[in-house]
């Protein structure tokens, strides 16, 4: 009760706070520590998709010099995935 009589003379005599509670304390730090967390965690998924991204640029280019020779060796690079057909074009006579 004595916690009550001293806030409620405080308020008579218009005494500013000095301090917040240690509850509140205790949230503020709680809520920060958990978005400074997931700040952090954000920056390593965005570090995991920056290499994921460059790996697959990687394997683009890769398929990409695959494709040129099959167009070198096959005379296509159109090429059925599942079983490897070669699938040529046909020639279209005009008239």
């Amino acid at each position: 009760m004595a916690k009550n009589t001293n806030k409620k003379i405080k308020e008579l005599k218009a005494e500013k706070p000095s301090k917040i509670t240690n509850e509140e304390l205790n949230q503020v730090q709680s809520v920060i520590n958990d978005i400074n967390r997931a700040q952090l965690e954000v920056g390593s998924m965005e570090s995991k998709k920056h290499n994921l991204l460059h790996h697959v640029s990687m394997l683009q280019e890769q398929l990409n010099k695959m494709q040129v020779e099959f167009e070198k060796t096959y005379g296509t690079a159109d090429i059925n995935i599942q079983d490897g057909t070669i699938n040529h074009k046909e020639d279209v006579k005009t008239d």
